[in-house]
């Protein structure tokens, strides 16, 4: 399955929701009424676009009909449109490697969006490139999280820092990037505990992580990675200002795309918080999780 088509099938639930109510509320209209521009923002709204997002939509939709009528573009292309509009043009991967040590990156994020999945396959994605990847199970709070990651480690070949249930994560954290740098591994992934944003001592305990990491490595986490599940909606949006004040981010991972009719949250955060949206999971397969292509994600939505 090529990369579009991965990217059509994850959104499938969205598009269907946003996209067919909008060619149900303009075919045969031939002109904006006030009862559309409502079903409009409806539309727009449930598929979570936030408030900013639907206000910029609906502007340039009047301004097209009042400019060009029935004639210009339709309210489908107006809205991918101004969808890209909100994104950089460039997307952004992680940080490339240059020989001077290991590329720490940080995955964080509250309990069940799929931290520990994302790590593994992020660390899958940069061996397919290449580069050799190393994983740390700083989720020392559950137990299975650190047989999870060791079980993601031997199924992809990738070696795992790990301690005893119950170790100081920011122990664990310490250990392993002395060990990515005496192996001379070029990324190393942190799966770090979930953990609400709203608890002020987790938080603490996820900033004392890095301090220790950082007196290891200069720069150390290189990225911190928010992880996300799509099916939350704007509730997303919250977390992703709770998490970026106390540790700052530097992207987002959205998971769970595929099974959520709430796909535009992505655009809600991007638009608020203006933090690159890295990677997308598309499913559960470790080839699911793809780099974040705003053209495609866009058509996908909002396709005919």
């Amino acid at each position: 399955m090529g990369l579009f088509q991965k990217f059509k099938e994850g959104l499938r639930k969205t598009q269907e929701k946003v996209s067919r109510e909008i060619k149900r509320i303009f075919t045969g209209s031939p002109k904006l009424t006030l009862e559309s521009i409502e079903e409009l923002e409806a539309a727009l709204l449930g598929g979570d676009f936030g408030v900013s997002v639907t206000s910029q939509i609906i502007a340039a939709v009047r301004k097209e009909y009042e400019t060009q009528g029935r004639n210009g573009q339709s309210v489908l292309e107006i809205a991918q449109r101004e969808l890209i509009s909100c994104f950089p043009t460039e997307s952004r991967g992680l940080q490339a490697y240059d020989s001077k040590g290991p590329v720490v990156v940080s995955m964080v994020g509250v309990n069940g969006v799929g931290k520990t999945t994302t790590a593994a396959k992020l660390a899958w994605k940069m061996s397919q490139e290449g580069h050799s990847s190393m994983l740390a199970a700083c989720d020392t709070f559950r137990a299975a999280a650190i047989e999870q990651l060791k079980l993601w480690g031997t199924r992809l070949n990738v070696p795992v820092v790990a301690a005893n249930y119950g170790a100081d994560p920011a122990s664990v954290a310490h250990d392993a990037v002395a060990s990515a740098i005496s192996n001379q591994v070029h990324y190393l992934f942190i799966d770090t505990a979930g953990r609400l944003h709203t608890k002020s001592n987790l938080m603490q305990e996820l900033q004392k992580v890095h301090r220790v990491m950082g007196r290891k490595l200069e720069g150390a986490p290189h990225e911190t990675l928010l992880v996300l599940d799509a099916s939350t909606g704007m509730n997303a949006l919250i977390q992703a200002r709770e998490f970026h004040k106390a540790v700052p981010l530097t992207g987002l991972v959205i998971t769970k795309l595929d099974g959520t009719s709430r796909g535009g949250m992505v655009t809600a955060i991007q638009k608020e918080l203006g933090l690159p949206v890295k990677f997308i999971g598309l499913g559960e397969q470790h080839d699911d999780l793809q780099p974040f292509d705003v053209q495609q994600y866009a058509e996908a939505i909002f396709s005919a």
